[in-house]
């Protein structure tokens, strides 16, 4: 029931968190080309990462886990033209009916983009006419979020009944892959922590140590809360005193970066797609990845915000492959240690964004330089 009710709640979920971002989001116009490529950038690196080491480690065979119950969906084949043919739906609420995530993204991506288009031009001509649509989506959104937590409390009494009832029947033999599964992501998110640091290390005047010592409070903070919207503020304060960052810098990868960049949760869903693949022994071939790379860039847009966004979000992930979303069941087990994981590695990614985008040269730095730049043009 509960698995029904996250897919039920996921097409309409993220539609409406990417429209809400696209609309809510200010973003500069040279700073928001450079923090897009940055976001990007890392996210697809994590989802790379998170492929690669579950195709070496392979963690699904590790152990054997009985297939669930209720009708399971076999897999598809990619045809790339196809794919592009279908990519457009036959109505506009048609991918909302039948839960097809490809259609949602172009549909979500299209309104999103018509919307922050409309809003820019109506903002230059002193308009206000996008405001009231703005609070429909924004009230929507923060509606559809409400319904979520009330699933959200469930799942705790999802988490005992799997567990009883798996080693009831099966005994601890299940774990054994599950176990593999949270060594192999622990792994990949170590070495996005590393990508991390290498980034900071040479694209910006911050050293890794500061970077790591003045971030400790939000790093723990992000892990104990497991939510990048309650660390926002404390990651925001730590970039500016502890780090030394300036204030635009801090804001962009902070507070307006948060919303789009959710390498943790988008890291996690690729593992956890290629992680069910081979516990059924379904192959995902190389195309097939590049989709979940895809959905899973798309799907974890605006989900700072949405709790346990990865659980939510994984059932697009899932059927955009066309693997069992049943088997989510199972990965629920082992959430709530994995979600606070990724969410520290979310913070830790909007914390790059900033020091990148502050640049190699520090605020007391640049300060004095100009003051004497001025000084000297004023003789």
């Amino acid at each position: 029931m509960i698995l029904k009710a996250l897919r039920a709640l996921a097409t309409p979920l993220i539609l409406m968190a990417v429209l809400h971002t696209f609309m809510t989001a200010n973003i500069p116009g040279r700073s928001g080309r450079k923090l897009t490529v940055l976001l990007l950038t890392n996210t697809t690196v994590a989802i790379v990462i998170g492929l690669l080491v579950a195709n070496v480690i392979r963690p699904g065979t590790w152990g054997q886990i009985n297939k669930p119950a209720g009708e399971i969906a076999g897999g598809v084949t990619v045809d790339p033209w196809s794919l592009v043919q279908t990519s457009v739906p036959d109505a506009v609420l048609k991918p909302l009916v039948d839960n097809n995530v490809i259609q949602l993204i172009v549909i979500a991506l299209t309104f999103g983009i018509a919307l922050r288009a409309l809003k820019s031009e109506q903002t230059k001509q002193g308009k206000s006419d996008y405001k009231p649509l703005e609070q429909v989506i924004t009230f929507l959104y923060e509606a559809i979020i409400h319904v979520l937590t009330w699933v959200i409390v469930l799942i705790p009494l999802a988490v005992f009944g799997i567990v009883a009832r798996t080693i009831a029947l099966e005994g601890f033999a299940p774990f054994k892959s599950l176990g593999a599964f949270i060594l192999a992501v622990l792994l990949a998110l170590f070495l996005q922590a590393c990508y991390y640091l290498t980034r900071v290390k040479l694209g910006s005047w911050v050293s890794p140590a500061r970077f790591l010592s003045g971030g400790s409070d939000a790093f723990f903070t992000a892990f104990s809360t497991s939510s990048s919207t309650v660390t926002m503020p404390i990651t925001f304060e730590a970039l500016q005193t502890k780090v030394g960052l300036r204030e635009s810098s801090a804001s962009l990868g902070a507070l307006v970066g948060s919303n789009f960049n959710n390498d943790g949760t988008a890291l996690y869903e690729a593992m956890a797609a290629l992680f069910i693949a081979q516990v059924i022994g379904q192959n995902l071939p190389f195309p097939q990845q590049i989709i979940v790379i895809l959905t899973s860039i798309f799907a974890s847009v605006g989900a700072a915000g949405i709790p346990n966004a990865g659980l939510v979000t994984m059932t697009l992930v899932f059927s955009s492959v066309g693997l069992p979303t049943q088997y989510i069941a199972i990965l629920v087990t082992v959430d709530w240690f994995l979600d606070r994981c990724r969410t520290a590695i979310n913070v830790m990614g909007d914390m790059t964004v900033s020091c990148l985008l502050d640049g190699k040269q520090p605020k007391s730095a640049i300060e004095p330089a100009l003051e004497e730049a001025l000084a000297i043009e004023g003789d």
